[in-house]
């Protein structure tokens, strides 16, 4: 049964009550993971954000705070009956206010990248998914190693080369989130890249993709296929920043093409990243 034309109120929303926003990034086919809510609540519990009419959710988007500096946008979206009427405009709004001084950061969809430069964000590069069905190597790489495997700390020390703000919160959960199959490689006693690989919707996802060199990645980014084919994924799906030329390269080699494309927009400066080890983004919705 649709709202009435009562007012828009707009509040935090709880892990339960996102499985709904989930549902609607699905319609999109946005490709979302089966199981991400609990990662992504576990960085910033108050960053969902729900506009209700009478009680019922009509609108969403996340505001997550990663440190003093950085927060991330995503998850915009207006039921579609809806759209028009300025709930989404209110809602973002709302929401973006919790980021206070922080830089933000979005990847967005090229229909409202207009919207987004008239709230203050400026292109950065674009980002294209690549989706395809992977082909097994000839042999496995040598070094790859479940993540769970290396030092916690050289980790999430290599995390934090490759994206603008620490997320040791996030990056605990989303390492231990069941269905995720995480890798690492280690060549001679040296971690050079680690990959997490999810079961969604339609094609596996795999994000992030990080790695020192192509040929690391390419290692990463087959174990990652494998173990997609181990829980029944036959085809996989990997957001790809145009930033690093070799990612785009190295898709078209294991046979994956480019369906759509956002831009990774900041309303500011970000910490700089080691961007050519950024083979994959981790999720479109928190960076």
């Amino acid at each position: 049964m649709p709202p009435s034309s009562g007012p828009l109120s707009v509040s935090p929303a709880t892990p339960r009550e996102w499985a709904l926003v989930r549902s609607w990034a699905a319609a999109e086919g946005w490709n979302p993971g089966r199981a991400d809510i609990p990662a992504f609540f576990a960085q910033d519990p108050q960053g969902f954000f729900l506009g209700r009419i009478d009680g019922e959710p009509v609108s969403a988007v996340s505001v997550v705070t990663y440190d003093d500096s950085y927060a991330f946008l995503g998850f915009y979206l207006v039921r579609p009956e809806l759209r028009g009427l300025g709930h989404g405009l209110t809602t973002w709004r709302t929401a973006l206010s919790r980021a206070g001084g922080r830089t933000v950061g979005l990847d967005g969809v090229p229909e409202q990248q207009d919207n987004y430069r008239r709230s203050g964000f400026a292109t950065a590069y674009r980002t294209a998914r690549y989706v395809g069905e992977a082909p097994p190597p000839e042999r496995p790489a040598a070094g790859l190693m479940a993540a769970g495997s290396v030092d916690p700390a050289a980790l999430a020390a290599y995390d934090a080369d490759c994206h603008h703000a620490d997320r040791p919160r996030f990056l605990s959960a989303w390492l231990a989130t069941p269905g995720h199959r995480a890798l690492a490689r280690v060549v001679d006693g040296r971690m050079t890249g680690y990959g997490v690989v999810r079961p969604a919707e339609a094609e596996a996802r795999i994000g992030p993709l990080f790695a020192d060199t192509p040929a690391d990645a390419g290692a990463l980014l087959d174990g990652l296929a494998a173990a997609a084919r181990d829980f029944g994924a036959a085809r996989i799906a990997v957001d790809m920043p145009e930033a690093n030329p070799a990612a785009a390269l190295l898709a078209r080699e294991r046979g994956l093409e480019p369906t759509f494309e956002t831009a990774r927009m900041y309303t500011g400066p970000v910490r700089p990243i080691a961007q050519e080890r950024v083979f994959g983004v981790t999720t479109l919705e928190l960076g």
